[in-house]
């Protein structure tokens, strides 16, 4: 592996101590940085760029462990060739690129909710409580299908947070600039090439992400898998920019 290089090293601290922080001061810190809604009552403008330093609270200790080994893994051999001040802009980035699409995809899905609702001329206050509270009884579910309920309350009411987004940059950047280099994953035994590997992932989040369930489980996932695509999707298109410009400064005039 890569020596770990200065930025990562330092996007990793913050991530620790966001985590440990998080941990002991509890909910408060979770309403304040996880990224909610853009209308609910706990959103607040930094949280695009302060929930990618969030993770899953303890004892889901997974969640930070593989964002933060993605981090050192991808992310060192990316500043090393681009430097730290290149490498921070694209991290971030795509960490924004990643929060954009999940909340434009939680938009849509609760508009889309809200509309099945109201067509079934369900009443403003019940509406309300459904969305508040996520309590209904079983004459709604019998106008509106219980997946879009649960659609219309979760798309407001929870919040995403971790690195993931602009890990999955780092992995497209990364699946670029070394398209023959071998990745593995735990459950499949056979190293796969990066350019094989890296869009193969993203096929399966998006396909996970219109499914509404999980790589490791069925039913609801609480896996932002939309942030993913999101984050690998600003990669990629940063990238494609950059490879297209790279001689841009020695062409005549």
């Amino acid at each position: 592996m890569m020596r770990m290089t200065e930025t990562v090293k330092q996007l990793l601290i913050i991530n620790i101590i966001f985590y440990i922080g998080s941990n002991i001061v509890g909910d408060v810190a979770y309403q304040l940085f996880s990224l909610y809604y853009p209308s609910h009552p706990n959103f607040r403008i930094w949280q695009p760029l302060t929930s990618m330093f969030m993770h899953a609270a303890m004892p889901n200790f997974m969640h930070i462990l593989f964002n933060m080994f993605a981090l050192v893994s991808f992310g060192s051999a990316l500043e090393h060739f681009w430097g730290p001040r290149k490498f921070l802009f694209f991290y971030i980035s795509c960490g924004l690129g990643a929060a954009l699409l999940h909340t434009g995809f939680n938009y849509l899905q609760y508009h889309h909710a809200l509309e099945a609702l109201q067509n079934a001329h369900i009443p403003d206050d019940v509406i309300a409580t459904i969305l508040k509270e996520g309590k209904y009884n079983e004459k709604i579910v019998e106008m509106v299908p219980l997946s879009t309920l649960e659609q219309f309350y979760f798309s407001f009411n929870v919040p995403s947070l971790g690195a993931s987004g602009a890990i999955y940059g780092l992995l497209t950047a990364f699946a670029f600039m070394f398209p023959m280099a071998e990745l593995g994953i735990m459950f499949i035994p056979i190293p796969i090439k990066a350019k094989y590997f890296v869009p193969g992932l993203i096929a399966v989040d998006l396909f996970l992400g219109f499914q509404g369930s999980s790589l490791f489980g069925s039913g609801g996932t609480g896996i932002a898998h939309f942030a993913h695509v999101g984050g690998a999707i600003t990669g990629f298109l940063m990238m494609w920019y950059w490879k297209r410009n790279q001689f841009n400064k020695n062409r005549w005039s």
